[in-house]
């Protein structure tokens, strides 16, 4: 055969291969026409796996007395380590600390259930992080990944390089394993000091409207504008407060090189400054949610302001609470199957190949985390969790006499959770189309395991009006 009929059949053979991998990578494929969750083996499973991980705790109508323990570790990493967040940075080393990062943990205990509520300046807490930290502390404590609940601000002058794979270097990064060693031993080490100072305290809880620090950036659709707060006091005086907001913390852009925890770093300042106490902040429903900051002649500026403010209505509203001394203490923390990956960048009618999330290191499943303290729900899920749904996931709750606090961010990340009706929208929005990763319905088979876990963490005689 002729040299040239032979570079000719290789040639069409190359544009065949790379012609079928494609298609099976990328596709366009058609969207799925039935996609319902409720007969699908991994929702079954997680319904099963959320009743086991519940019966771990002691459910009651007449808890023991309260106590409490905090604790904070740094965890900025080295100068030159990528900032996560923004990919237009493109992995570029960071330059400085414009103000150091933390982990904090606020451990939590009936007498028979205890659970640690953390929160980071990060953008989000990867399962390889949660790892080190689990392991970290299972050697010093009877913790398990059940009792405690990852929760980052969100940041993105946070580190990066915590994760391999292409859709880790593209948000932070040339992955560094000694960033997640850093980062999970930070929390494992403030989780086990906060553990060890368990101590009788009370607490009180409450939540102002801050409907001015906040915008929906995807649509003219309602944001999740609570700014809710937890106040705990032991009885030696000290004082611990935890807030959660939902305005990404994207006041800087991604010319900003160097690390910074933003106006939850100054939010948390402001409020130590002002009480003495420990102040820590978890990211809340961020999707489709941007801050609304002040004006400013800098961004630092703007930054300060913004958090002072927030610290001012936390501390105006925590002068009329009322405290509790016994509350009941429920968790579970469950890794839990997804659908097939649905992710329609171009238009609502195609869908990329669901082996892309194979290439780009996407996780076939997720975390929902659900702590009970009381009458207050922490909703843990792996979203860029959107502040429409939370609104409703909130108006559920309360209708049953809970104070929700839903958040995104925990142990796996399975990109933007937006509300199922949008994507009706045309066009596709960045939210719901780029990064909208498991598509329509992922709403609504997160709501469903969310009110089934509320369901059963409630005491006994309430358990039927919860499923109602």
């Amino acid at each position: 055969m002729a040299l040239w009929k032979k570079i000719l059949i290789g040639f069409a053979v190359v544009i065949l291969l790379l012609a079928g991998l494609f298609v099976l990578f990328i596709g366009p494929w058609p969207v799925y026409t039935d996609s319902k969750f409720e007969t699908s083996s991994y929702y079954k499973k997680a319904l099963t796996d959320i009743d086991a991980a519940v019966k771990e705790s002691d459910i009651t109508a007449t808890p023991g007395p309260l106590k409490a323990g905090w604790a904070m570790r740094v965890c900025t990493p080295p100068i030159g380590t990528p900032l996560g967040g923004y990919g237009d940075r493109r992995g570029k080393p960071s330059t400085g600390v414009h103000d150091d990062l933390y982990v904090k943990a606020l451990a939590l205990s009936d007498g028979k259930d205890t659970v640690v509520l953390t929160g980071s300046d990060l953008l989000l807490v990867p399962p390889n992080v949660a790892e080190v930290a689990w392991a970290r502390v299972a050697k010093e404590t009877p913790l398990t990944p059940n009792d405690i609940l990852f929760t980052a601000s969100h940041t993105h002058c946070g580190p990066g390089a915590w994760a391999p794979g292409i859709a880790g270097y593209i948000t932070g990064g040339k992955f560094d394993p000694k960033i997640p060693e850093l980062l999970g031993n930070a929390f494992g080490d403030a989780i086990i000091e906060a553990y060890k100072k368990l101590a009788p305290a009370k607490l009180a809880h409450g939540n102002v409207q801050a409907p001015e620090y906040i915008r929906n950036r995807a649509r003219k659709e309602p944001v999740d504008s609570d700014l809710s707060f937890l106040l705990v006091e032991k009885e030696t005086g000290e004082k611990c407060y935890a807030v959660r907001f939902s305005a990404h913390p994207t006041i800087y852009g991604g010319e900003m090189m160097q690390f910074s925890a933003e106006y939850p770093g100054a939010l948390q300042r402001a409020i130590t400054q002002a009480t003495n106490g420990f102040a820590m902040y978890m990211g809340g429903s961020l999707g489709s949610s941007s801050p609304n900051a002040p004006k400013g002649p800098t961004d630092e500026d703007r930054i300060e302001t913004m958090g002072q403010a927030l610290a001012k209505l936390v501390l105006d509203k925590s002068q009329t609470l009322t405290f509790e001394s016994n509350v009941d203490i429920v968790s579970l923390g469950v890794r839990v199957g997804m659908p097939s990956m649905q992710m329609r960048p171009v238009n609502s009618k195609f869908r990329m190949s669901p082996l892309i999330g194979k290439v780009f290191g996407v996780p076939p499943y997720g975390w929902i985390q659900a702590i009970r303290v009381g009458k207050i729900v922490f909703a843990g899920t792996p979203f860029d969790f959107s502040g429409e749904t939370s609104i409703e996931w909130k108006k559920w709750a309360s209708a049953r006499g809970y104070d929700l606090w839903p958040q995104g961010h925990g142990v796996y990340y399975c990109g933007y959770l937006s509300p199922d009706k949008h994507y009706l929208d045309e066009p596709l929005g960045y939210e719901t189309g780029l990064m909208g990763w498991f598509g329509p319905n992922t709403e609504a088979y997160y709501t469903k395991l969310f009110e089934h876990a509320v369901a059963v963490m409630a005491p006994q005689d309430e358990k039927t009006a919860q499923i109602q």
